[in-house]
């Protein structure tokens, strides 16, 4: 029997060490999107030190303290009863998701929140987390049953039925964004859990065949303005094409070591300072942090996040049971695809759909659903024994 010191023993510290690493990048991009352009009117240091509006930041802060206490909440609950709830979850945000299609308030052409006063909440969010517990139970109660059950017409038929439902609501908001988000983790989680390949081809062939359908009936004019920009940033240099524009000036504007590293705080302000670049703080923050810190910055920022990858898939392989598996290859699917998405669009190589970037994009629900989500992994690599507390 092992008591509460293997628990901790079994704690990935490394694990949350990377997440801290992440979240104190996101807290200097934040600092250097709302800084104030400096004009050179006052002594340097004073402007300088001046010119920092903290207030974003100090709300990051809060929202990945009060994340932290999300995270030990999720870690100190056995995830074998969290599957429990797993359905109660997945209802739940389902009905937050069809409050917001009546009720939401609207940002950026789409209804994606429920707004309470000043807080504001993206239930989409959540239901990343959701889907990925509630299509982990299925496959893991399918499995106890029968060997390569993931190949069953019936086991098929519930995860798509499981990942249908909130997919709709989401696209219908419209979030383009967070509905690949879902597909990534679904194809994600079959994959590992042996589906045939002539399945994963008949919906990839699927997928295909519904684009004129897609285009056609589902996208609005401003998500078909963005895929067109995606392919010639410079058909609309001063309209849709700016963002992507200035992102990939701003990028390479940072060269080896950042304005930073060349000229420190007191050196010329940076292009996201100016205003040149839209959604700095959240769509677009890899740019500034990239423009400030350079190469070596930017380099930093994807080695950490492949760490925090491959670190989540070692407690897959690691996990004493299929349930466990399963729910860490959903965490680390959407985190690589927020990764590659948003790091992607700031560069020009992907379309802007507005996903942000993992514990480095300011925002609230995102960084709350970031935390949960690895309180999970945490979670399973605790119990890849059994632990009785």
């Amino acid at each position: 029997m092992f008591q509460k010191k293997n628990a901790i023993k079994n704690f990935d510290f490394l694990l949350l060490f990377i997440i801290i690493l992440l979240t104190g990048f996101g807290l200097i991009g934040i600092a250097l999107a709302t800084r104030s352009p400096m004009e050179g009117t006052e002594g340097a240091i004073a402007e300088a030190i001046g010119s920092f509006n903290l207030q974003q930041v100090k709300l990051q802060i809060i929202w990945f303290a009060t994340g932290l206490v999300l995270m030990i909440i999720v870690v100190s609950v056995d995830y074998h009863k969290i599957n429990d709830l797993a359905p109660y979850a997945y209802l739940a945000v389902i009905g937050l998701l069809v409050i917001v299609k009546f009720f939401g308030t609207t940002g950026g052409g789409a209804q994606r929140w429920i707004a309470i006063g000043s807080f504001r909440m993206q239930p989409s969010e959540f239901t990343k987390i959701t889907v990925i517990l509630i299509l982990a139970r299925i496959m893991a109660r399918e499995d106890e049953e029968e060997e390569e059950v993931i190949n069953d017409f019936k086991t098929i038929g519930k995860l798509i039925i499981a990942l249908a439902l909130p997919l709709a609501l989401i696209i219908i908001q419209p979030d383009m964004g967070t509905a690949m988000v879902l597909a990534v983790i679904f194809a994600g989680m079959v994959f590992v859990a042996g589906i045939k390949y002539k399945y994963l081809f008949i919906a990839l062939a699927a997928a295909v065949a519904a684009v004129p359908v897609v285009w056609y009936t589902i996208l609005d004019d401003f998500q078909k303005k963005r895929i067109q920009v995606f392919l010639n940033p410079g058909m609309d240099p001063l309209g849709d094409g700016y963002h992507v524009l200035q992102s990939i000036i701003s990028i390479g504007s940072g060269q080896l070591t950042g304005q930073i590293g060349r000229a420190g705080l007191l050196g010329d302000n940076l292009l996201s300072q100016l205003d040149f670049l839209p959604a700095k703080d959240t769509d677009f923050v890899f740019s500034v942090i990239t423009e400030a810190l350079g190469f070596i910055g930017g380099i930093t920022i994807i080695v950490l996040y492949y760490l925090l990858i491959m670190r989540t898939l070692r407690v897959a392989r690691r996990s004493r049971d299929k349930l466990g598996s399963y729910i860490c290859v959903g965490v680390a699917s959407m985190v690589l695809f927020h990764v590659f998405e948003n790091i992607g669009m700031s560069m020009g190589i992907m379309p802007i759909t507005g996903i942000p970037l993992p514990f480095i994009s300011y925002g609230g629900s995102s960084m709350w659903t970031n935390m949960i989500s690895f309180g999970l992994v945490l979670n399973v690599g605790m119990r890849r024994q059994k632990i009785n507390f």
